[in-house]
């Protein structure tokens, strides 16, 4: 065992005699620790000695020293959410972004954020994660831009829930819905105020109705 193996389930919050806040962070890692009764079935009992009581009052001096709410831009992508406590800590932290306006989450095996509401969010990438539908997003009525690419969306029901918002970005690169049948056409049907998708601007032809039948050939390389 290494030398600091009893505080490695220590956060950046409970040491003494710093004034670092969450806004000043640029990528931490929120993962939390496991409760005493699960440290014991892990045999790593060792580690609880360095835990106490901890007050109201010093509850509340450390939300406030997170200040999550005023983070504008964070990256909490490649979080490794492993244990169910991990992931229960990192959503209540993005309950907790209340003004973020760019958020990175990128390949945390996230699946599903639907409880989630982010008023401010203009920016939000998503990839390399598992969600599998549009009804999984957090709620985003600023949102501008938009990656969900290298998830598992087989279909497009739910994209028009962006409708009203201002989106005109969005990347669906390497998930299966982009193998459907006029997707482009599907996508921009769906979202008239896109420019953009999957990084290339909105062409003449996107903007046809998805029933019209185009003669085309495609080609999939498995």
């Amino acid at each position: 065992k290494l030398s600091s193996d009893s505080f490695k389930y220590l956060g950046w919050c409970d040491i003494e005699e710093h004034d670092v806040r969450g806004n000043q962070l640029h990528c931490p890692r929120v993962r939390e620790g496991p409760s005493e009764e699960e440290l014991f079935f892990r045999g790593e009992e060792h580690t609880m000695k360095k835990r106490k009581q901890v007050t109201d009052t010093e509850k509340w001096q450390k939300k406030l020293q997170e200040n999550w709410e005023n983070c504008a831009e964070l990256n909490l992508s490649f979080q490794d959410l492993g244990d169910l406590y991990q992931v229960e800590n990192f959503k209540r932290i993005l309950r907790r972004l209340i003004r973020v306006e760019k958020l990175w989450l990128v390949d945390n095996s996230l699946t599903d954020l639907s409880a989630i509401r982010l008023p401010r969010c203009r920016e939000l990438n998503v990839s390399k994660n598992h969600f599998t539908s549009f009804k999984q997003l957090p709620k985003m009525p600023q949102i501008q831009h938009l990656s969900l690419a290298e998830n598992n969306i087989t279909t497009l029901r739910g994209i028009s829930d962006f409708r009203h918002t201002p989106l005109k970005s969005l990347v669906l690169k390497s998930n299966p819905c982009e193998f459907q049948e006029g997707y482009r056409q599907l996508v921009f049907s769906s979202l008239p105020n896109l420019k953009m998708l999957d990084g290339i601007p909105k062409l003449p032809e996107d903007c046809s109705p998805p029933d019209t039948r185009f003669f085309f050939k495609m080609c999939t390389i498995l």
